[in-house]
């Protein structure tokens, strides 16, 4: 028994060291919850990361409170949404964020104002976007990891981003690691990253245009499951991919504002949204069934503790 125990033993180990080479030709991630090793092949170095903060969604009803807050109410881009934080619950050890369609009154409805956010007397669909603002924030650099499952139907929005905490929008950069809406009503994966342009309130994007069906043709059930995506950021470039496929690789010698800052390697912290919208890119619900849901299983963010050549 002993000998067998030793063989086996052995073997396992193989195979470990075997994953992490054949790994490291696709420059993918090797887990080691609570730790984790990143392949970096470019540099051809192991790096050594730390969890520092996660959320498993294990509480009952609301999400916790000590790393969640909400926004309010319409918010950007005309979407058709009333965030409230009643559409975003947990069950199971899952975030679950509901968008219904159902009247609700606009308390600041002003039939004379030029505001979108003012002259809709009602919303037709209400959701929930939670922030980690104020409670949970992070300097740049590290990598995240995020599990989750998205509602493709016609209208659906949802997105995995961050936003810096400093300096207004774009000036404080934006960090989409997922979103999911259509372009030319052909329904689209994206990963992007913006900072400021020449023009006023308008931003540099680098951005990345998966079509879903691309992920479809390799998993026809791709839109039932759960899908980690992962994001790699350093001093020299923020990586993003998706079960382990590199969507998007931004350069950040190139993500600069135009008062010579750069959101993405500055010392201010950043904060996490989770967030379904409803309409505008996500294409009209009108035909669409509800309840639409986007549901995360997990959020974890790790530091660097070091890189060892190899």
């Amino acid at each position: 028994m002993t000998r067998m125990r030793n063989t086996i033993t052995t073997f396992l180990k193989l195979l470990f060291l075997t994953s992490i080479c054949l790994l490291s030709e696709y420059n993918l991630v090797v887990a080691q919850y609570p730790g984790k090793i990143f392949i970096d092949k470019n540099k051809k170095q192991n790096i050594d990361f730390q969890l520092v903060w996660e959320d498993n969604f294990d509480n009952e009803g609301q999400p916790n409170p000590r790393n969640w807050t909400y926004e309010y109410g319409f918010v950007r881009n005309r979407e058709l949404q009333w965030y409230q934080p009643q559409n975003a619950n947990c069950a199971n050890g899952i975030l679950k964020i509901e968008a219904r369609r159902e009247k609700t009154f606009n308390p600041n409805f002003n039939p004379l104002s030029d505001n979108w956010r003012l002259n809709r007397e009602n919303a037709v669909y209400t959701s929930a976007c939670l922030i980690t603002k104020d409670l949970q924030e992070w300097p740049p650099y590290g990598y995240f990891e995020i599990r989750g499952k998205i509602d493709v139907s016609q209208g659906s929005w949802p997105a995995i981003w961050l936003l810096g905490t400093e300096n207004h929008w774009p000036y404080c950069g934006e960090i989409d690691i997922m979103e999911f809406y259509r372009i030319n009503n052909v329904p689209h994966v994206l990963a992007n990253a913006a900072w400021a342009s020449q023009y006023q309130s308008q931003a540099s994007w680098d951005d990345a245009k998966i079509p879903l069906s691309h992920f479809m043709e390799s998993e026809p059930h791709w839109t039932e499951k759960f899908h980690i995506w992962t994001m790699y950021w350093n001093k020299e470039q923020i990586s993003i991919y998706l079960d382990d496929e590199l969507l998007n690789e931004i350069e950040l010698d190139k993500t600069v504002n135009p008062d010579g800052s750069n959101p993405f390697t500055s010392n201010q912290k950043f904060y996490l949204l989770l967030n379904l919208a409803i309409g505008s890119n996500g294409g009209d619900p009108d035909q669409t069934t509800f309840p639409v849901k986007f549901e995360v299983d997990y959020v974890r963010i790790y530091r660097q503790l070091k890189a060892t050549d190899y």
